[in-house]
């Protein structure tokens, strides 16, 4: 979501009803997993100038959602994105910078910090791309993804349509998930509700948590 958009979650799942109908969902619990993206201090500290004011408004849900999986000893996996000059790609050149290991802001925020939760580096979007992530869900027995973080119509799109095309079956809560424009927000989420990922809130996936 947008900054603006931290009270909205009722009205605009209410515009996914339809697809929802068509798609029932059913959440295994005891074959799923969460993925939280890149919630660095790269983006949730207003001094950094990939400052994301939406970050720090989802934040409290998600750590909401990340308690209730790790209650119920269900795998948790943060990503943590990180370039080196040189090999990060088309990173480099598209972006004002990249998000180094040595900046103090690319670390997770310490306030999803929890030593059971697995961290996944990443250098792209894509967060299955040159990573053991897919081999590692697969040894857990692993089905079903819930894939919430930043930002929403770049890593968190890019690894919703990555995880679907491996045959995981995903969803998106819509309050758990924040980029810099609310059209980019609803154009990805339109698209990903469309063909990829089944768009929940944060409290219907913790009330199917049993």
């Amino acid at each position: 979501m947008t900054k603006k958009d931290g009270s909205g979650l009722m009205k605009f799942t209410a515009e996914w009803e339809g697809i929802r109908r068509r798609r029932p969902w059913t959440l295994d619990p005891g074959r799923c997993a969460l993925m939280i993206l890149d919630m660095q201090e790269y983006f949730l500290r207003s001094e950094s100038h990939a400052y994301l004011p939406g970050a720090p408004v989802i934040l409290p849900g998600l750590k909401k959602l990340q308690r209730r999986f790790l209650e119920s000893n269900r795998p948790v996996i943060h990503t943590r994105h990180l370039n080196r000059p040189g090999r990060a790609g088309l990173m480099e050149t598209w972006w004002r910078d990249l998000i180094r290991k040595e900046n103090p802001l690319s670390a997770v925020t310490p306030e999803l910090s929890d030593p059971r939760v697995k961290v996944v580096v990443k250098s792209q979007y894509d967060a299955f791309y040159r990573t053991r992530l897919e081999s590692w869900l697969r040894q857990k027995e692993i089905s079903q993804l819930v894939i919430a973080g930043v930002v929403t119509h770049l890593c968190v799109e890019t690894t919703i349509r990555s995880a679907f095309v491996r045959g995981f079956s995903c969803f998106l809560p819509v309050d758990g998930t924040a980029t810099y424009d609310r059209s980019y927000f609803r154009g990805s989420v339109r698209n990903l509700a469309h063909g990829f990922a089944v768009p929940v809130g944060i409290e219907e996936i913790c009330r199917r948590l049993t």
